[in-house]
């Protein structure tokens, strides 16, 4: 199987490559070359999405079975590259996200429910943010899903809509701050209750989902997110307290009590968010598809044994968003504990 991967050496197009590689495929990468080296068996091209020229010359190093896009986020420029390749691949794999959904997160999900309108020749401008309701990256992510399936067609292209996506190499820093922050030890805040269910999805079970809707010809969206009521954020934090054998405790602090205190949902404490459809999206369709989710337990292992073994830093823009400061911290739990609330 010869692919084409758009981006490929972060995370989500990193996972790819290497399970494409460990697959047999004969893979081919289209970066600047400006992040991480490129891998060993792979044929590396480098160029500029956004520069004709660039793009002409990819066209010309085909064909391909497949196209998998990692790497796009303004619909103009996915039409652009999308047309220039149609002729020289048979499919396209957009990798898009749950944020097209227009009432994400305030309500639980399925491929059914109403996407944010976004023409497929948008420039970077469309869109606008809302507190708490769509945002300028899901529209332009919904114009980009438009735009491959203009160029490529509906029998062609395959839309991944991951929502939260957990693994080695996350540059985002969700999970790895949360390791970070347990492997410390002592009192830990917790977010709302232990019993609260999510759905984070192992970067190599969207990679080998990704390849597996190639060998299998399947077409159209997908939700790709772990099956509902499975981990919870309970088991999440245990999991990183058994992966960094840390001596923390981890005191669970309502939703209420975070709010009143300003505690930031999604980016202080990462990966907690109170609205009813964050973590009920439903999945169903792309398991019937082949998506197979592995516990949670591993992807947190896996992710310390990388970080440790990588001594990881992120330098990415959005990892200096995620986590709340040890002096925040240390007030929302003792004024927490002055209410006379705490439940144990």
């Amino acid at each position: 199987m010869r692919l084409l991967v758009l981006g490929g050496t972060w995370f989500v197009g990193h996972a790819i490559v290497t399970t494409a590689i460990d697959a047999g495929w004969e893979v081919t990468t289209f970066n600047r070359g400006t992040s991480d080296p490129f891998l060993e068996a792979v044929r590396p091209l480098r160029g500029d999405r956004t520069q004709p020229d660039n793009v002409a010359a990819l066209a010309a190093a085909g064909p391909w079975d497949a196209v998998i896009d990692t790497s796009g986020y303004v619909p103009r420029n996915v039409l652009d590259v999308a047309r220039a390749l149609a002729p020289v691949a048979d499919r396209y794999v957009f990798i898009s996200t749950l944020s097209v959904y227009q009432e994400w997160p305030l309500k639980p999900l399925s491929e059914q429910s109403e996407v944010l309108y976004c023409p497929p020749d948008a420039g970077p401008e469309y869109g606008t943010d809302t507190e708490d309701g769509p945002t300028r990256y899901g529209y332009q992510k919904a114009g980009c899903e438009a735009a491959a399936v203009a160029a490529f067609g509906a029998d062609r292209t395959t839309i991944l809509r991951p929502g939260v996506v957990l693994g080695p190499r996350e540059y985002v820093g969700r999970l790895p701050w949360w390791l970070r922050r347990v492997a410390a030890g002592g009192q830990v805040l917790a977010p709302g209750s232990p019993t609260r269910t999510i759905q984070p999805v192992d970067v190599r079970d969207l990679a080998a989902f990704a390849l597996h809707t190639i060998t299998e010809g399947s077409s159209g969206a997908f939700n790709v997110c772990a099956p509902t009521g499975g981990a919870t954020f309970g088991g999440l934090l245990a999991d990183c307290a058994h992966a960094t054998q840390a001596d923390a405790s981890f005191d669970w602090v309502p939703d209420e009590v975070l709010l009143s205190q300003g505690v930031r949902q999604w980016s202080e404490l990462p990966l907690w968010r109170t609205f009813d459809g964050v973590w009920r999206v439903d999945t169903t369709k792309a398991q019937a598809a082949g998506l197979r989710c592995r516990p949670l337990s591993l992807t947190v292992r896996d992710t310390w044994r990388w970080m440790v073994e990588s001594g990881e830093v992120s330098n990415h823009d959005r990892a200096t968003e995620i986590g709340i400061s040890p002096e925040k911290e240390a007030q929302v739990l003792a004024a927490w504990h002055r209410s006379g609330e705490r439940t144990g």
